[in-house]
């Protein structure tokens, strides 16, 4: 075996090379990887060893001292998780002779389904995203991510980086580049399709604008929401200030409005209106159907509500 890379900061320098290289890991999760094994590597007596002579009572070690800081449950069920990853690659890699994460059971995380909209609010805040901007652009731009993100389920960093290839024609289907690069179709409403070719012709003729300012050679932006920013399209911090100025002019209470809030919301309505579990999941792009059971909350308030206002047991005892 041949010990790895020199030092805990050359193990996980590798170990995320292989993530992106290999699997195509999404930057976030190659960030969060990185603090949390950092972490781990702090909390390391000097006399340990390092990663390399990590054994299984150091790592149960280390999520006892996790649950005694407080962190919540999918914050240690994630960092067991980002440990678990090193040894196996570790292991595959001839580092190690054994993999000491192998054997450890998780905290678990919660199945609670955080909180999601009502139909009524975000028609709310959609008619603020209408209304809300410094001129028409804005306006326009706002009503389209608004749209687009509702009608799809996107999470907030595949809305952001959409190319503005995909958007072309008049789509009633989008592509979308998920996590891990893996690729999938969603379908459009009209009112989306609607803001999406408003919000086109007014970026476009902005494009043109500003390629004509810069002289010639000057290329255009590639993504459906360019910004003059290091990323050059909207970055996520700024969509979710945003969402927060929208909920405020709406009149719902910001602290309930997030982007991902919204992605609950499509998929839970969609599920109120019929939708079977196994189409959301793909719209949702999840992995496995199991993180989509999530979601049969709704059908079991809606059931339990049926029975109860319908069944002449349940009417005869009001």
């Amino acid at each position: 075996m041949s010990g790895g890379p020199a030092g805990d900061h050359g193990w996980i320098a590798r170990f995320l090379e292989a993530q992106a290289a290999e699997l195509g890991a999404a930057t976030n999760t190659l960030l969060a990887y990185g603090r949390d094994l950092k972490d781990f590597s702090a909390w390391l007596s000097p006399g340990a060893g390092g990663f390399a002579g990590v054994t299984q009572e150091c790592i149960e070690s280390y999520l006892l001292h996790c649950d005694a800081q407080g962190l919540a449950t999918s914050t240690r069920a994630r960092r067991l998780s980002a440990i678990r990853q090193l040894y196996r690659f570790a292991f595959d890699e001839g580092w190690r002779s054994d993999n000491p994460a192998i054997r450890i059971s998780g905290p678990g995380r919660s199945r609670r389904l955080p909180g999601t909209l009502g139909m009524e609010e975000v028609d709310r805040l959609l008619a603020a995203a209408r209304a809300s901007g410094r001129d028409d652009m804005a306006r326009v731009r706002n009503t389209c991510l608004l749209e687009l993100l509702y009608a799809t389920g996107m999470r907030v960093s595949e809305l952001v980086a959409l190319p503005v290839s995909a958007a072309r024609g008049d789509p009633r289907l989008l592509l979308v580049r998920g996590k891990g690069g893996k690729e999938r179709m969603v379908p459009l409403s009209p009112p989306a399709r609607e803001a999406l070719a408003t919000w086109l012709r007014l970026r476009d003729a902005a494009e043109s604008g500003r390629r004509a300012e810069a002289g010639a050679g000057a290329g255009g932006s590639p993504f459906l929401f360019p910004s003059r920013g290091k990323s050059g399209h909207l970055t996520r911090n700024r969509f979710y200030l945003l969402i927060k100025e929208l909920a405020v002019a709406a009149g719902v209470a910001p602290s309930r409005v997030t982007p991902h809030r919204l992605r609950h919301a499509f998929a839970t309505h969609l599920l109120e209106n019929g939708a079977d579990l196994r189409s959301i999941q793909m719209l949702l792009g999840h992995a496995d159907l199991a993180t989509t059971e999530i979601y049969t909350h709704v059908l079991e308030a809606r059931l339990r509500d049926l029975v109860l206002t319908h069944h002449p047991l349940a009417r005869d005892a009001q």
